[in-house]
């Protein structure tokens, strides 16, 4: 066996973040198609329902045709959201590489609103290492804009 076999280990992204919005809120923007493409890609065939698979489309590269194929893993309402997220193709190194992770969302109500964790789960380094880093970035953002999406709806939600 090789050095490099031998340290294939596997890395999760974490970002954790406190934001003023019930838990309420949070899940409607975590489990609604409508709104998942306001904040990071229109799903296909989404639906927030255990065992349902969907789609998001993003760059192709090389072997790989740019489709994420996700299946809904675990839905608690309010406090636990769970997708498999898995792409790429084998014949891609660097981006593109096969990717089998999981998506795991955690909402808890905190004093002033909801404390949102987010892991995503099973990047096998070195080979994912070209995902592993623009999804860390990656994600970060589309965190920030699910707290944009969420700010939105309970903003309509008092006009009405």
């Amino acid at each position: 066996m090789t050095d490099a076999a031998l340290k294939s280990d596997t890395q999760d992204i974490v970002v954790d973040e406190v934001f003023p919005h019930a838990p309420e809120t949070i899940w409607t923007a975590l489990t609604s198609g409508e709104l998942i493409a306001r904040w990071m890609m229109a799903p296909t065939g989404f639906e927030p329902v255990e065992g349902k698979h969907f789609t998001f489309q993003t760059t192709p590269a090389g072997a790989w045709d740019g489709i994420i194929r996700c299946q809904v893993l675990e839905v608690r309402p309010y406090e636990r959201f769970v997708y498999a997220w898995k792409g790429g193709h084998e014949g891609n190194v660097g981006y593109g590489s096969r990717l089998d992770t999981v998506v795991t969302w955690i909402l808890s109500r905190v004093e002033n609103g909801t404390r949102l964790r987010l892991v995503h789960s099973g990047f096998v380094l070195p080979k994912n290492d070209s995902a592993f880093r623009s999804m860390s970035e990656g994600w970060k953002k589309v965190v920030r804009n699910l707290d944009a999406v969420a700010a939105d709806q309970a903003t309509s939600k008092l006009r009405h």
